[in-house]
């Protein structure tokens, strides 16, 4: 069998092809086919659907009488696959086409409506402008007018592709750069700006003045001269305690400390009864969760300024000598405490 694929056959030197006779051709003499549906359609019969291009096994045939500009057309039948009803379908050369004649139903195709409904309108165009010379002229200036705005478009579109390829890649992508360089500054200025105005919303004082920031070059803050013209502070030489100018009736100074001063001076002053008997032994008492510690104070100098403070202060009343009474009391008693201790 293999000497049947060849592609060419042997033909002996003694060969005449005019010896064989002609075969005689039969009128309307139908040919087997092999083709696939040019379009989509659905048989009458059954109703099946028959897609595009589906294949068949067809019978062609030349349709006898018709002819389009010397072009001969044929007719094919097919057979539905589903209930074998015959369905037959011509060629359309006119329309570069295929028609439907019998035993099936074209589906709708949109875009074969668009362009019969063209060619419609063109036809009917034709019709109009021969029989009206105005029309033919407005259509042609229509015409004309749409030609030049497409040449302008295409115009620009040239343009624009040539400035394209001029650009620079390195250059845009620098401008671009400093673009965003310049925007992220004006955002962080804006920042800035807005902290600065809640920092200045928020330091100020309750008279409107703004809280003044001390220079980083201070290392030690002195609370005497920051303090001493808000509060009338003063310092006395024996001790570093910050007074008031408010006296008590024996005309000694009394520590009249505000609220901002507190916990910055821990000093107890001296009661009245150390100055009136000049040696006093002190008892304090502290938290227990501090020591416990007893000061006991011998000074000339502090019992002689006593005496000056008593002659300069003024008489003193009933309760103040009760107070004085049961002071000396006091030292008494402790007095015979330590003698007894002693013995």
């Amino acid at each position: 069998m293999s000497e049947r694929k060849v592609l060419n056959k042997y033909f002996p030197p003694d060969f005449d092809p005019s010896k064989i006779p002609k075969r005689v051709k039969k009128k309307n003499e139908q040919h087997k086919v092999r083709l696939m549906a040019p379009f989509s359609m659905h048989c009458v019969a059954c109703g099946n659907w028959i897609a595009k291009s589906t294949k068949f096994n067809a019978r062609k045939e030349t349709v006898e009488g018709e002819m389009y500009l010397t072009i001969k057309i044929y007719r094919f039948y097919i057979r539905c696959p589903r209930c074998s009803a015959e369905i037959t379908f011509k060629t359309d050369p006119k329309n570069a086409d295929y028609v439907c004649e019998h035993g099936a139903l074209r589906n709708f195709d949109s875009s074969r409506e668009e362009r019969i409904l063209g060619e419609e309108k063109k036809l009917e165009r034709q019709q109009q402008e021969e029989n009206n010379p105005m029309k033919a002229l407005e259509n042609r200036t229509l015409e004309s007018k749409k030609e030049m705005d497409i040449l302008d478009a295409l115009d620009e579109i040239r343009t624009k592709n040539a400035r394209t390829e001029r650009i620079d890649i390195d250059e845009v992508n620098d401008k671009l750069l400093k673009r965003q360089q310049k925007t992220e500054e004006e955002l962080l200025r804006i920042e800035e700006e807005e902290i600065d105005k809640i920092a200045k919303a928020t330091f100020k004082t309750d008279d409107g003045d703004n809280v003044k920031r001390l220079s980083e070059d201070i290392d030690e803050i002195d609370i005497k001269s920051l303090l001493k013209d808000k509060y009338n502070i003063t310092s006395s030489s024996n001790n570093n305690t910050f007074n008031t100018s408010t006296t008590n009736h024996l005309g000694i100074k009394k520590v009249n400390e505000p609220k901002e001063l507190t916990g910055l001076v821990v000093k107890k002053r001296r009661p009245e009864s150390d100055l009136l008997n000049g040696l006093v032994k002190k008892k304090s008492k502290v938290n227990t969760s501090t020591t416990t510690t007893t000061t006991t104070t011998t000074s000339q100098k502090n019992t002689l300024a006593a005496a000056d403070v008593i002659k300069k202060a003024p008489t003193t009343t009933p309760a103040q000598n009760s107070l004085t009474s049961l002071f000396s009391a006091y030292d008494s008693d402790d007095d015979d405490d330590d003698d007894s201790d002693n013995n």
